[in-house]
């Protein structure tokens, strides 16, 4: 007999504000907890040092976060010029030191800057989550170990200063998946010639979430289950940018059952993606395959979105 998951079936996108100190697994862990939620998935790793938006996917939201891990990002950061660790950022060891001037030319700052906005090569760090031959490349960091990294391209849409300061600069930048902001800084402060690292970072949006609506643990703790509840934002809200497809009682069964199914009035292409809906439902993604037919791509769990409302928000109170 199958093991039955404990935990309550809780559907929704929380977004967190991830403390400093804590990696996103462990704050994902704490936000299962906190909900007693059946499943849980993040949407985007932050390293422990960074905070800010962390949109954390609940029971049958984590069938859509690979949506929001192909997503642009927006993050506020500060690099401190005149020294490199072997992190990138400042939780690392100092490996070069530079000496700087009294004060920063922002002149050779901004050239500096300009060179990294657009589309760009970056070489993944080390200390990075991207895995070698099995093992992730920071496990062979911890070891000494150094191996070759492809290069990626990324893409820099927007990045300008906030604040200017005597050794660093504080930057917002906005960029497209994949981007690591501390090789950034690494690059900028390489071309500067002074070196660099970052010193803060703050992821501010991700996808079509800001931080406006961005929960700490202290707030959501002080909350009650029903409270809490109530700030989980609806599953499909992670696929808004997809065309939505209304279907019948019978053509909704049929692909819930796994099969294809006839529709009519659409204007959807061969190929393209759709939202599901039956009357005001969310049952999933379904793609055209041919004028006229849809099969089903990704779909919920019905039961699960169906529970009981009042069963599903017995959520404890508790931290």
């Amino acid at each position: 007999m199958a093991r039955r998951r404990k935990g309550l079936p809780i559907n929704g996108v929380l977004l967190l504000d991830k403390p400093k100190g804590v990696s996103s697994n462990h704050a994902l862990q704490r936000a299962r907890r906190l909900f007693q939620a059946r499943k849980a998935g993040h949407t985007g790793t932050l390293d422990p040092m960074a905070t800010g938006l962390l949109p954390v996917c609940l029971g049958e939201a984590t069938k859509f976060s690979a949506h929001l891990l192909e997503a642009d990002k927006v993050y506020r950061t500060r690099i401190q010029f005149g020294a490199m660790t072997d992190t990138g950022d400042a939780e690392g060891e100092v490996i070069a030191r530079q000496a700087l001037p009294a004060t920063l030319d922002r002149d050779v700052v901004e050239a500096a800057l300009e060179r990294f906005r657009g589309e760009i090569e970056q070489v993944p760090p080390m200390y990075s989550a991207l895995k070698h031959q099995g093992r992730k490349l920071y496990e062979l960091a911890r070891q000494g170990e150094t191996v070759a990294r492809a290069p990626r391209r990324v893409t820099i849409y927007d990045m300008r200063p906030l604040e200017w300061e005597p050794d660093g600069v504080w930057l917002q930048v906005r960029c497209s998946k994949g981007t690591y902001i501390r090789t950034l800084a690494e690059d900028i402060g390489a071309a500067v010639g002074f070196g660099a690292h970052i010193t803060a970072l703050e992821r501010l949006e991700t996808g079509p979430f800001d931080s406006e609506r961005r929960l700490s643990f202290e707030a959501l703790e002080a909350m009650s289950g029903e409270e809490r509840l109530a700030q989980l934002l609806p599953v499909d809200v992670m696929l808004e940018h997809l065309p939505t497809l209304s279907v019948t009682e019978t053509v909704a069964r049929r692909l819930l059952l796994g099969q294809r199914a006839a529709v009519s009035d659409t204007e959807l292409a061969p190929g393209a993606t759709a939202r599901l809906y039956r009357d005001e439902s969310f049952l999933g993604l379904v793609e055209l395959t041919a004028p006229g037919e849809i099969a089903p791509r990704r779909l919920v769990d019905t039961t699960a979105l169906d529970s009981d409302p009042v069963e599903s928000r017995q959520v404890s109170t508790g931290g």
